[in-house]
């Protein structure tokens, strides 16, 4: 019910301020009904897990998603939704919640991936419509570290316009509604089955539209998924400056199953052998070279 009153307090705003805050609900007086028509539980072999169904109130969107405790939205189209996500070795368990103005309603299903697990993935979402937080990742490469120093520019690159990198890291186009390039909510996939040793960086380049003056976008990162090593990070900053890249964490992965998380807005600074020490100076020169990609 917490969610209803605070979308409706949310909704009385003075209009003078149009702007989209908090997550919208469905302007239904009727309690929605969800079904879930993807995963319908059993066992898959299956890397990625198809998440689909459909919502009884069309003005529903986005819905709430839950993939094994992690939150994001997910646009609908007519009441359809459809998306898929990197499944987790082992138990899946996927929940929908849908709002308007008469409550929530809730599905659930549960799928066991019978897949080795995931070393590294990223899913990054926003909180407003009508905005691009793109996912942008930068990999290790031979190059990209000598002694305790970082070169950003002999990093590989992976996003939206070069999708794989040369050692096996992906990206996922936001492919919803038949369409490539979904502004919004995300999600926003990234994902590397070996990922080498070393430093990654990982990014976000905010471009707002309208009156959407500012978002917070969420990440979801997950390392050695499944395993005794998992690590599991979650990271809400907000966006404001057009343009801007700004750093969400960085991850020194560092073999054997094993890896640590910097999140600058969150942690000290890593002082431990095998940093580089100079990780803002390499920020620095990645935003004043436009190495974010062309827009």
């Amino acid at each position: 019910m917490l969610p209803v009153i605070l979308a409706l307090l949310l909704s009385q705003a003075p209009a003078a301020n149009p702007r989209q805050q908090g997550v919208p609900i469905g302007k239904g007086k009727t309690l929605p009904t969800v079904k879930l028509t993807a995963p319908s539980g059993g066992w898959t072999v299956d890397r990625m897990l198809l998440i689909e169904g459909s919502v009884s109130d069309t003005t529903i969107d986005p819905i709430v998603l839950s993939l094994n405790g992690d939150r994001y939205l997910m646009r609908t189209f007519n009441g359809r939704f459809s998306r898929k996500f990197p499944a987790a070795s082992g138990k899946n368990v996927v929940t929908v919640m849908a709002t308007n103005q008469a409550g929530t309603a809730r599905a659930q299903a549960t799928s066991y991936a019978q897949i080795p697990p995931v070393p590294f993935k990223v899913i990054l979402t926003s909180d407003t419509d009508g905005v691009y937080t793109d996912l942008h990742v930068y990999e290790p490469t031979d190059k990209s570290e000598e002694g305790d120093q970082l070169k950003v520019q002999d990093m590989a690159h992976v996003y939206w316009a070069d999708t794989s990198s040369p050692t096996g890291g992906t990206f996922f186009l936001n492919s919803q509604g038949g369409d490539f390039d979904q502004p919004a909510y995300g999600p926003y996939l990234y994902i590397h089955r070996a990922p080498p040793k070393g430093v990654y960086l990982v990014a976000t380049n905010y471009w707002p539209s309208g009156d959407k003056a500012h978002t917070v976008a969420t990440l979801n990162l997950a390392l050695f998924e499944g395993t005794p090593h998992e690590v599991r990070r979650m990271v809400r900053i907000p966006l404001a400056t057009p343009g801007t890249t700004r750093v969400l964490a960085w991850v020194n992965v560092l073999g054997d199953g094993q890896a640590e998380v910097y999140v600058p807005s969150q942690d000290p600074k890593p002082k431990a052998a095998g940093w580089p020490t100079n990780l803002d100076a390499a920020l620095k020169e990645l935003q004043s070279s436009g190495a974010e990609g062309e827009y």
